[in-house]
């Protein structure tokens, strides 16, 4: 990993490195994996997390050390699902594309922070502190949101927000053309052929682009 990042850097990529250090997604449904979770925290003497699981630092920590002269900042993203807590108050998991996709979600809420990089610790020892803070942060942030008692507070978070709607011009548009060009191949046995022999050339080609570029 830190070799494949550092020659990133080299090459001078243009790039966003998107890290989960929980390492799974949260999932209330897993009791398991939510009590071994709570319970490392506790055993390392951190503060133990409810919406959250603790997060890892290794993988956050190799990726900063090596590209902290590269990056000019890292952004913390909350995301919270509304629609998503049962009658008894308790989360349910979060839902799959189709299901958002069929609006069994109404909305979905993100909240961003942008950590300088210099207000980041470059050791080990005090980055996993400030990862655990960071992720203590989030905590609150879903506590309020999906447990509070006023209705005011519930189902969003603090600060200012935009709206963004996913309308049918933005969509529609898209999938005609996309589906009009797929069955346009799919329905001749040369399109057949011509679509698989893309996709794999493609593939290729596009892996060799990268190898390349780093």
């Amino acid at each position: 990993m830190r070799r494949r990042l550092q020659s990133y850097v080299r090459a001078g990529t243009p790039m966003y490195l998107v890290i989960f250090p929980e390492g799974t997604r949260y999932n209330p449904e897993l009791t398991k994996v939510l009590s071994a979770s709570q319970a490392f925290a506790a055993q390392e003497g951190l503060a133990v997390l409810k919406h959250v699981l603790t997060p890892r630092v290794k993988a956050t920590h190799v990726a900063f050390d090596s590209m902290k002269h590269y990056l000019d900042a890292i952004y913390d993203v909350t995301v919270a699902f509304e629609g998503t807590v049962d009658d008894k108050g308790q989360r349910k998991e979060a839902p799959s594309m189709v299901e958002f996709l069929c609006k069994e979600c109404p909305k979905i809420h993100i909240h961003v922070a942008r950590i300088d990089r210099k207000d980041v610790p470059e050791e080990r020892a005090p980055l996993r502190r400030w990862l655990h803070e960071r992720f203590e942060i989030k905590d609150k942030l879903l506590i309020e949101f999906y447990d509070s008692l006023d209705p005011e507070r519930r189902n969003r978070f603090p600060g200012e927000s935009v709206n963004s709607k996913l309308s049918l011009k933005k969509t529609v548009p898209s999938l005609l053309l996309l589906g009009g060009l797929t069955a346009g191949m799919l329905v001749t046995e040369a399109g057949r052929r011509l679509y698989v022999k893309t996709w794999v050339c493609g593939t290729l080609l596009g892996c060799l682009w990268v190898s390349v570029r780093a």
